[in-house]
């Protein structure tokens, strides 16, 4: 469940970012005439991302457990490359966002009503289809359908509730640091997510070595215990995993945790000398 809350919290909160930095400009500049059309655009894109979950969870149901099984591990992988480049991504440019935004609207605002519903449809609608793919693999992982769905809402609210704050002007975080620890755990999740989509493919018989598991601890960590279900819930634990879901696992993670950690950027160049004044000999 603190997964999946996680995640919503996560990407909700950009989306709400995303919407506050919108509103704020427009209304700064004088422009409230043309919040309709930003509004559509978010409403269209939440409308999107909704029913694209509802075509994933009742279209899935209809298939073959085979074909369910190798569903449910390909787009896990898909979710994990998304929710990767996101963060990321969001590490990069959570400093210049704002900026980025206000480049696009403006740019928007010259073409016309159209151009402003696409701009604020794009700008929501990419981080709700990465929320709905990312929630509902991590259901599907899960195998329970009611408190990963329950954290995740709560997660959502909670970003719609932190996005007022920001507009209001009642709170203030570090939002490079918020992303990059954020970020972190969310590659964690990510690293679980993985591991049981190359799972899911193996039972789907895409992918050899269903039967060679890496160790079971299944009678240390009961899969129906409190801890076992809270490790399931949280980092996608399984007691009893394949040679190959350990591999991925430690392959994905090791590397992404390092890199997303690891400081970005050199110091800068030491200023060059001033050039001596002409006609006047230098010290």
């Amino acid at each position: 469940m603190f997964g999946n809350y996680l995640i919503g919290l996560r990407e909700g909160l950009e989306a709400s970012l995303v919407v506050c930095i919108l509103i704020a400009y427009l209304v700064k500049t004088g422009r409230r005439d043309r919040l309709a059309p930003v509004w559509a655009g978010i409403a269209a894109a939440v409308v999107l991302s909704m029913a694209f979950g509802a075509v994933l969870q009742y279209g899935s149901t209809q298939l073959s457990f085979e074909a369910q099984e190798a569903l449910g591990g390909s787009l896990s992988i898909v979710a994990v490359g998304l929710v990767t480049w996101m963060v990321f991504w969001m590490r990069r440019t959570a400093r210049h966002l704002k900026a980025e935004l206000h480049g696009k609207l403006d740019a928007a605002l010259a073409m016309g009503t159209f151009a402003l519903v696409v701009t604020a449809f794009l700008a929501v609608g990419r981080e709700g289809l990465e929320t709905a793919l990312f929630i509902w693999t991590a259901v599907q992982a899960t195998s329970d359908g009611v408190r990963p769905l329950v954290g995740a809402v709560l997660g959502l609210l909670t970003s719609v509730v932190l996005g007022w704050m920001f507009y209001r002007g009642a709170l203030k975080i570090n939002l490079a640091k918020f992303f990059t620890w954020t970020g972190a755990m969310l590659v964690v999740v990510a690293a679980g997510v993985l591991a049981y989509g190359v799972h899911d493919l193996q039972e789907a018989g895409w992918i050899p070595g269903l039967t060679s598991q890496a160790f079971d601890i299944s009678s240390t960590v009961p899969k129906d215990s409190w801890y076992g279900t809270l490790l399931k819930g949280v980092f996608n634990f399984q007691p009893d995993p394949t040679v190959l879901q350990v591999s991925v696992w430690a392959a994905y993670l090791v590397p992404t945790l390092f890199l997303f950690l690891r400081k970005s950027g050199t110091p800068a160049p030491e200023p060059a000398p001033a050039p001596a004044t002409a006609g006047k000999p230098a010290a």
